[in-house]
């Protein structure tokens, strides 16, 4: 079933562009939250052209990340997460697959990508991996490359 097309980015112009993205593993199995996924984020997102990964936060069985696009406004953020997903498992040759397609959300323009990031930072505390979002070591905030 073909899915529906994409609302065009109503945003005022001043306004970046920024999704929040979740990426399931298939069956949900806990095999995300390491050093070697990690590494293999950092290594895909620098693969991008088309976005810029802004902060990623990896949990045992999903990956929430927020991204921009570099130039296109309108860019299909699903191009971006089917690029992730496929690099990262290239990165780990990962005998898991990932689930079909993806979350993904615009940021409205009253919501705040810092705040986004710190809700984010919470997961593995709300989760109870961690006592503080500190103590989480598969975060990331990567430098703008614009």
């Amino acid at each position: 079933m073909a899915h529906p097309p994409r609302i065009p980015v109503w945003l005022r112009c001043e306004q970046a562009v920024v999704y929040f993205v979740t990426l399931c593993v298939a069956r949900r199995e806990p095999v995300l939250a390491n050093p070697q996924t990690l590494t293999a984020l950092h290594t895909a997102a620098a693969k991008l052209e088309q976005w810029n990964i802004l902060a990623a936060v990896l949990m045992p069985d999903h990956l929430h990340f927020m991204a921009t696009p570099v130039s296109d406004r309108n860019a299909n953020v699903s191009d971006c997460s089917a690029a992730l997903k496929r690099w990262i498992r290239q990165e780990l040759n990962a005998p898991s697959k990932w689930q079909p397609g993806c979350f993904d959300r615009l940021l409205r323009s009253d919501e705040s990508p810092q705040n986004k990031w710190l809700y984010l930072q919470e997961n593995p505390v709300r989760a109870g991996l961690v006592k503080t979002s500190k103590d989480w070591p598969y975060r990331i905030e990567f430098e703008n490359r614009n």
